[in-house]
């Protein structure tokens, strides 16, 4: 992504921040299909030409969405934070925002458009699964690497499913009828995170 430099930078991340919110909430709304570009600029209040600037397609245009704004929300621990505090206190703080975010309709509804288009429109899935679910899982693999060394994780556990187990988890909880309130999703995720060992 081209992004301007300079005095007018500030100017320049408004018009991102404004393109990245009307092509999630378009795709939210109406799917792959009803999330044109020109649709996209409408709604961000800038001209096309502003848009294919930035993102060569909507698909690249929506992974970013994606990964820009649900991962703000959530606050996903850095690289650093699980290297230097313990599992269970990145769990810790990690809870409240994912409990916050995960009960919300717009995330459900964007859990269901995602998983959604993921035979329809598979180039949407492929920058998706690349640039923000790929990096989310290495991170979580090394958080339950360090349970595993401290002795919370067993030892023989294949990480890769247990990571498959939490987001499943998580995610088939979310689109079930009765989705949970706040409280009980944070009471639902520390039952998750303390089956494969990442709380006491």
């Amino acid at each position: 992504m081209n992004r301007s430099v300079g005095r007018g930078r500030p100017r320049a991340e408004a018009t991102d921040r404004a393109i990245l919110q009307a092509a999630l909430e378009l795709f939210i709304e109406r799917g792959v299909e009803g999330a044109s570009m020109e649709q996209i600029a409408k709604r961000a209040g800038v001209g096309k030409p502003t848009v294919y600037r930035r993102w060569h397609n909507k698909e690249d245009l929506i992974a970013a969405a994606i990964e820009t704004l649900v991962a703000d929300e959530v606050g996903w621990a850095p690289a650093d934070v699980i290297e230097t505090q313990s599992p269970y206190a990145v769990v810790e703080a990690a809870i409240d925002a994912a409990a916050t975010v995960t009960t919300t309709h717009e995330y459900r509804a964007l859990v269901a458009r995602v998983f959604g288009s993921a035979v329809s429109h598979p180039e949407l899935m492929a920058r998706y699964w690349e640039s923000y679910i790929l990096p989310r899982r290495q991170l979580a693999a090394r958080l339950l690497e360090r349970a595993r060394e401290e002795g919370t994780v067993a030892a023989d556990a294949d990480l890769g499913v247990a990571i498959d187990m939490m987001v499943g988890a998580i995610t088939y909880r979310v689109l079930q009828p009765d989705p949970p309130d706040v409280e009980e999703m944070r009471r639902y995720l520390r039952q998750v995170y303390r089956q494969v060992g990442l709380l006491p």
